[in-house]
């Protein structure tokens, strides 16, 4: 604390990321990264960037990228946003759309930026919470609001609503934004982006972090119609004008192109996710339905936290909450079979 600090960030309460932690030898299964590296494609795109050309500036409107999202999703490119990140792409939105006046609705279980934005831009956060089993009902969403937020599937839990629930509140909700956060929407759903061209107040946030395994290079985009991509365009280009640099657009891009190397990983992901939670249940956890690339499952007769620590200790990280309704569940991430393996071997043993 600083006496140079402006009142304003004294009561800020930032966003704690997952562990990036130094150990040498780690079964790392605490921040949902994919297991399979990016694209071969997409490394080879970035290789040739990597020239006397990044002397210049990259293309501040990132016309490559739009266009393989388009081209990808069946859309025009004036229906893309691209920013570094889809945190950047959701801080950009929390700006636009949510400075209502009115509370901002979404779940009390879930991703921990949302109230931290609340909080940067002054945005009032209503946190509804999810039903008994974990789940969204999108019957406590009908209500007056100044915009409605919820990842699909969300997180920590995993769990998915169908594409015809969120078409329902969207036909319910006409008078504010509906933004779906799709950061794991490839390992189970299916996408929003569906239902964009019919619905002007749905804008459709996802990252390349997770299923096309370039967490590494910080990109995230937004679907939606085109006035709601210009009020994004609009707080960007009075932000930062360049926020994807010549590696990362060409890379970025060029993972759209890959197709069947995506297809694959995501294949083998959800597999491993499924054999995963079978072999969770058979220890005598409980393991809620995922469509992610995770697992969210607790055990009744042990803390989770002394679960965390004791893996840990073997050289295994997963994610442990210690918040509310959620302290005695564990985040697992899906890794590769070996790692894997470690994990049930040695929840096994414990």
């Amino acid at each position: 604390m600083s006496k140079f600090w402006s009142p304003f960030v004294h009561d800020l309460v930032p966003y704690v990321p997952g562990e990036q932690p130094k150990m040498t030898r780690l079964v790392k299964l605490n921040t949902n990264e994919n297991p399979y590296g990016p694209s071969p494609r997409a490394l080879a795109a970035m290789r040739e960037q990597v020239s006397d050309d990044l002397r210049l500036y990259p293309d501040p409107n990132c016309d490559l990228l739009k266009q393989a999202v388009a081209d990808y999703y069946g859309v025009e490119p004036s229906h893309v946003f691209v920013g570094n990140g889809s945190d950047e792409v959701l801080a950009h939105a929390f700006q636009a759309f949510f400075q209502q006046g009115k509370p901002l609705l979404f779940p009390d279980i879930s991703y921990s930026f949302y109230p931290v934005y609340c909080g940067l831009y002054g945005v009032e956060p209503k946190q509804i919470p999810l039903d008994e089993n974990f789940a969204i009902d999108l019957d406590d969403y009908r209500q007056d609001n100044g915009g409605i937020i919820f990842p699909n599937p969300n997180a920590p839990t995993g769990r998915l609503l169908t594409l015809d629930a969120i078409e329902q509140l969207l036909q319910a909700n006409t008078e504010s934004l509906v933004l779906v956060d799709e950061a794991y929407i490839d390992f189970g759903g299916q996408s929003a982006i569906a239902l964009v061209d019919r619905y002007p107040n749905l804008l459709v946030v996802q990252t390349l972090s997770k299923s096309r395994s370039l967490a590494g290079l910080r990109v995230g985009l937004a679907v939606g119609q085109p006035e709601l991509i210009e009020a994004l365009e609009r707080i960007k280009n009075s932000f930062n004008s360049y926020p994807l640099d010549r590696v990362a657009l060409a890379g970025a891009a060029a993972s759209f192109a890959d197709r069947e190397y995506f297809e694959q990983t995501c294949n083998r992901v959800i597999a491993s996710r499924e054999q995963m939670t079978a072999q969770l249940t058979a220890l005598g956890f409980e393991v809620l339905p995922s469509a992610a690339n995770f697992v969210f499952a607790r055990h009744p007769q042990q803390d989770a936290g002394e679960l965390a620590a004791r893996l840990r200790e073997q050289g295994i990280i997963v994610r442990h909450f210690r918040q509310p309704r959620i302290e005695q569940f564990l985040r697992i991430t899906v890794g590769t079979d070996e790692q894997n393996a470690e994990l049930i071997e040695a929840l096994s043993g414990i």
